[in-house]
């Protein structure tokens, strides 16, 4: 049955009205307090800084990023690209073995319209200021042709970079050359089948995991030297628009980010860790534990963020439905 956005509208305020706030936490959770932040698309733990997380807006906000401090949840570092003309769709950002920041530019919301899209690189600044960074820029062709994708990963041990493309039907995971050129076309080319609607993934630490999230929840793999293995599925809190994920520095938690003015990073234990209380993800169908706990939120914060996540659904649907007609 199809709703009107008029009664999608109105569920949307009704669970705004339900759903209480989840209070800061300093680094076992935070919210980005920046007004310039609506639309925080990546997530990466610093290398240099601890408690800090680079993050970006979505889309064509421009060449920024923005160092934010988990403890007050205030960007103390605004960085400004240069060598890499306007960007498009700004999805992600990881952080290499080598301690750069990469970015990706790899969003296609048309599903293809791009022929070809771009990865920044340039290094982690050693000092948290307002500053100017010249990045190296990397174009990008997938071997079977152009697609939208939110998910850029680097290996933590390897440095090759990884592109996970965003399918409602489920997409894959698409591996880049062992070393990437500045001077010619990067062929991305399919490796593994991802069986999610993915916005978002990282590496742990050690290089053994690799995490992928989606809007309504996530998957956990066992790397595998690149022969990715299902561990089971994550405990994704639920979210307004979950849209990015990343491992602590010491890759004890996995911290879940989402766009919106104030959106909230909210941390879980990862896979296999001393807090996890597990030694592997939930095998279960649901990101959620049996007796609702495993997520870590209180009750009515869950329902609150069940509600949004069936209006959310209902949203999308009404997209897809209007694309098509």
């Amino acid at each position: 049955m199809r709703r009107s956005p008029s009664f999608l509208a109105g569920a949307l305020l009704v669970v705004a009205l339900a759903a209480p706030a989840v209070a800061d936490s300093g680094d076992e959770g935070f919210t980005i307090k920046d007004p310039r932040i609506t639309e925080s698309s990546g997530l990466a733990a610093s290398h240099a800084h601890p408690g800090i997380y680079w993050t970006h807006n979505d889309s064509d906000d421009g060449a920024y990023l923005y160092a934010v401090d988990s403890s007050t949840g205030k960007t103390v570092a605004t960085i400004t690209m240069t060598g890499v003309g306007a960007p498009r769709d700004v999805e992600a950002i990881s952080i290499g073995p080598d301690g750069d920041l990469y970015v990706g530019d790899i969003g296609d919301n048309l599903g293809g319209k791009w022929s070809y899209v771009w990865i920044y690189k340039l290094p982690e600044p050693k000092v948290l200021k307002d500053q100017t960074i010249h990045a190296t820029q990397y174009v990008v062709k997938y071997a079977d042709g152009p697609r939208n994708a939110e998910a850029l990963m680097v290996h933590p041990k390897t440095g090759r970079v990884y592109i996970a493309d965003k399918d409602e039907d489920g997409g894959h995971l698409y591996e880049g050359p062992a070393q990437l050129s500045s001077t010619g076309t990067n062929v991305f080319k399919p490796v593994a089948a991802i069986d999610l609607w993915v916005t978002d993934g990282a590496f742990s630490p050690d290089g053994k995991q690799l995490a992928v999230r989606g809007y309504f929840g996530g998957i956990a793999y066992d790397w595998n030297g690149g022969k990715i293995k299902r561990q089971g599925r994550l405990n994704v809190p639920l979210q307004g628009q979950g849209e990015s994920i990343t491992y602590s520095a010491d890759g004890s938690k996995l911290m879940y980010g989402s766009e919106g003015a104030d959106s909230d990073v909210q941390p879980e234990s990862a896979p296999g860790s001393s807090g996890s209380g597990s030694e592997s993800p939930s095998k279960g169908g649901s990101s959620a534990s049996a007796d609702g706990s495993g997520d870590g939120l209180g009750g009515s914060v869950k329902f609150g963020a069940l509600a949004v996540a069936v209006v959310l659904g209902g949203v999308f649907g009404l997209r897809r439905l209007l694309r098509r007609n």
